[in-house]
């Protein structure tokens, strides 16, 4: 009887160990997946007025930042290549947005991040610009974090200033919708694939027991995704009308 038992108990935790092993290959990869219908749109369409690149600086700078923010506070080790796959993912879009301006120029007028022009900041030509500003970002970031490493206040300030960005994520991609009136290049299906995988990422800071910070940028990202989905809806209702 014990030994039956003892097998069931052991039956148990291995199915445990292979569900949390499983839901930390999600953690890791899931946060991208939504990308990759706008990549494709995006290539199939030659058309980038549905995708904000300024999505790509916000969770660039918030996940270099978390990447720092792991060197002073070790949290699990799924959070960190969560990032990584983020920031490839990330230049993977700029480098196919940057590709298509190119090829949809009229002008052969440049903008370079070495002009110094406030005016272009993150509208830049070439995709080199977009990688040597967040190598400069990600210097500094290491530099800071060199001196000040020792400061609890400094690291925790960190973390929290890492996440805030990756909570306002979709924020410039809510503004845009507004500024166009429309949602072209996105869809229901997508921004569900957004919202689901925010929540299930809060699920998971929540059950990992992570730092706060991480759970409060999830609820945040959560009633930000409802918002957009509500734009969907609306604006392609309008566009069905227009065309009625």
């Amino acid at each position: 009887m014990e030994a039956e038992v003892f097998i069931q108990a052991e039956d148990a935790d291995g199915s445990w160990t292979l569900l949390s092993l499983l839901a930390s290959v999600v953690m890791v990869f899931g946060g991208a997946l939504p990308y990759v219908p706008q990549y494709q749109e995006i290539q199939r369409s030659s058309n980038t007025e549905g995708f904000s690149t300024r999505v790509c600086l916000v969770l660039l700078v918030a996940n270099i930042l978390r990447i720092f923010f792991w060197i002073g506070k070790q949290f699990e080790v799924t959070l960190l290549l969560q990032s990584v796959v983020m920031i490839v993912t990330m230049f993977a879009m700029l480098h196919l947005c940057c590709s298509v301006h190119s090829s949809n120029r009229v002008s052969t007028k440049q903008h370079r991040l070495t002009d110094l022009d406030v005016r272009y900041f993150w509208k830049w030509s070439s995709f080199e610009d977009y990688l040597l500003f967040c190598f400069g970002f990600a210097a500094l970031c290491a530099v800071l974090t060199l001196l000040l490493l020792d400061s609890a206040m400094f690291v925790e300030a960190l973390g929290s200033l890492a996440v805030m960005f990756e909570a306002m994520l979709a924020v410039p991609q809510l503004l845009q919708n507004l500024q166009n009136r429309s949602t072209r290049g996105m869809s229901v299906k997508m921004v569900l694939l957004w919202t689901a995988g925010d929540a299930f990422k809060t699920a998971y800071f929540v059950m990992n027991e992570s730092p706060a910070q991480f759970w409060v940028c999830g609820s945040v990202q959560i009633l930000l995704d409802a918002a957009i989905l509500l734009q969907v809806l609306l604006y392609g209702r309008a566009g069905r009308a227009k065309l009625g």
